[in-house]
């Protein structure tokens, strides 16, 4: 298949994935009413060793290495995994106490985040266009969230440090070592996740009984739906460079306030707007930058 080909069903699996977290989504605010944070992160987890295991055997890249388990920088791929299971405590509570579309939108600063980590952790150097759209970008966050004014509220502190979490996560992912495949450190990272959510939802108060099997079916879908987004994103991943694909990440916004209309007669107008456009042209500027500096 021609290389443009492949772009472009890796940006068409690109969004497929980001419908499927958004469903994921759905199902999880859905299910928050019943279901503790920890509780439904535990079961996602679960669902989420099945795509880590599936691309390990299937990386040409860990069977040509000789198909190994171990890896030299296993206490970093372990710490990934409980920083993956508060980012999802953060944005899961997020979703069962606000506005879908507006938690979502919040977590996009990540973008912001991974530039603003990736000076201290990876030694980069940033200049003065990137950190002008890690300003507009938290500039908008600051829109959304409205601090100092009767309409904030402290949970919109949740989906901004799971942003700030799952940032961490992916810039951590560049100090492996480049022999090391990325599916064995995803399966590290999903393998510790599901044992750290399990042990703090026991803590939280235990497993709640599955209510009905309507329930039990939800929870298959959750799982269905985050795994196989994952295996969407890996694929994708693997097919072009993540930079052909950044831009269209921001399609999640306007496709998560579209969701939380329909399922749940959610228009937070006021809300999210222009703050939401702040985030997504601070994370399309920063893009735009590094594609200039990758080709100068």
């Amino acid at each position: 298949m021609p290389a443009k080909d492949k772009t472009a069903l890796a940006i068409g699996l690109s969004l497929i994935a980001l419908l499927l977290f958004d469903a994921m989504g759905l199902v999880i605010k859905l299910l928050s009413e019943r279901y503790s944070a920890m509780e439904l992160s535990a079961w996602r987890n679960i669902f989420g060793l099945i795509p880590a295991i599936i691309a390990m055997y299937l990386s040409p890249t860990w069977r040509a290495a000789g198909q190994p388990v171990k890896i030299r920088q296993w206490k970093l791929a372990l710490m990934r995994g409980f920083i993956v299971t508060f980012a999802q405590m953060c944005f899961y509570l997020s979703l069962g106490l606000m506005a879908f579309a507006t938690a979502s939108t919040i977590t996009y600063a990540n973008a912001l985040f991974m530039t603003a980590l990736a000076v201290p952790l990876l030694g980069e150097k940033v200049g003065p266009v990137r950190w002008g759209a890690v300003l507009i970008g938290f500039v908008g966050v600051m829109l959304i969230m409205k601090p100092g004014t009767d309409a904030f509220t402290p949970y919109a502190l949740l989906p901004l440090a799971a942003a700030a979490l799952y940032a961490l996560v992916g810039v951590t992912s560049r100090l492996f070592d480049d022999t090391v495949p990325s599916p064995l450190i995803s399966l590290y990272s999903a393998a510790t996740a599901l044992v750290t959510s399990a042990i703090i939802a026991l803590f939280w108060g235990g497993f709640t009984p599955i209510a009905s099997w309507s329930d039990m079916g939800w929870i298959i879908a959750m799982g269905g739906f985050g795994g196989t987004a994952v295996l969407f994103l890996v694929s994708s991943y693997r097919m072009t460079e993540q930079s052909n694909l950044a831009p269209f990440s921001y399609f999640g916004i306007p496709m998560a306030f579209v969701l939380g209309w329909i399922f749940f007669d959610e228009t937070p107008w006021n809300t999210l707007f222009p703050g939401a456009l702040l985030i997504a042209a601070g994370g399309l500027m920063i893009i735009w930058r590094e594609r200039q500096l990758r080709s100068g």
